[in-house]
């Protein structure tokens, strides 16, 4: 049986977070408790998946994979436009919590992959529903991690609130409220003037200069990554003829799983 805690962040917001030891997928149960009508600021959180991995990729049968898992639902007062830099933003919120957790090299893919010394062992990625008028019934915001004790050593202050807090929360468990904390000091304030959190993720950017293919109709072309475009979260890309081209969507573009750091 699941467990329930109460959480409140710096912000006031109350969140109510439902934590499991393994389910097949948080985002499939925050679908739908969403569509049930789950208030505003559930979150499904789970220490072990069974159908995919954190970078979203199906599992074998009978696999699972450990990490942060976690998918909270929305109900907010925002625009579709404004809706494009969740993607940005969510991936500020998980590289912030998780820099404060590890000594090792951290960066953001696009739209909102994370690397740790230059393997991929994150990610985040939002989906919503729009009503009649077109407004958000809501938005699923879903924040993966996998870790390793190599990578995020439990430190001392972890290891004592394990011990004390009435809960005896898990590591991962803790991990988690930090990216929710995390994601609520931007969220929803921050939407509505994102050059506040793009600066940040323009500058934890990790893809400058790799080289790769993009989708051009039908035609996988080559290209070098130059970064991203602050105005609008799109990818910019040089072919190799020289042109300049702005990617819109993941799926026109390969990103790599490792990448060299510096």
């Amino acid at each position: 049986m699941p467990k329930n805690i109460v959480m409140r962040t710096a912000e006031g917001r109350i969140l109510h977070i439902e934590c499991h030891e393994s389910i097949p997928s948080t985002l499939e149960l925050a679908r739908k408790y969403a569509r049930l009508g789950y208030t505003d600021g559930y979150v499904v959180f789970s220490e072990k998946q069974t159908a995919y991995d954190a970078v979203g990729r199906p599992l074998p049968e009978g696999e699972s994979e450990s990490g942060v898992y976690l998918s909270c639902i929305l109900r907010p007062s925002i625009f579709p436009s404004q809706a494009v830099f969740l993607g940005a933003m969510s991936a500020v919120a998980l590289h912030n919590a998780l820099e404060e957790q590890t000594e090792r090299e951290l960066g953001i893919g696009w739209v909102s992959d994370i690397y740790c010394d230059g393997r991929k062992i994150g990610a985040t990625a939002t989906e919503g529903k729009l009503d009649s008028f077109s407004t958000f019934e809501y938005i699923i915001v879903n924040f993966y991690v996998k870790l390793s004790d190599e990578d995020f050593p439990p430190r001392m202050s972890d290891l004592i609130k394990k011990v004390f807090v009435s809960e005896n929360t898990s590591l991962s468990l803790i991990i988690a409220k930090k990216i929710l904390s995390k994601f609520f000091e931007l969220f929803p304030q921050k939407i509505k003037s994102p050059e506040k959190f793009m600066e940040v993720y323009k500058r934890k950017f990790a893809l400058f200069g790799i080289k790769t293919k993009y989708l051009d109709g039908t035609k996988k072309k080559r290209c070098t990554i130059l970064g991203v475009n602050g105005a609008d979260g799109r990818l910019i890309v040089e072919t190799s003829k020289g042109d300049i081209v702005n990617i819109s969507g993941a799926k026109s573009i390969a990103l790599p799983d490792k990448i060299r750091t510096r």
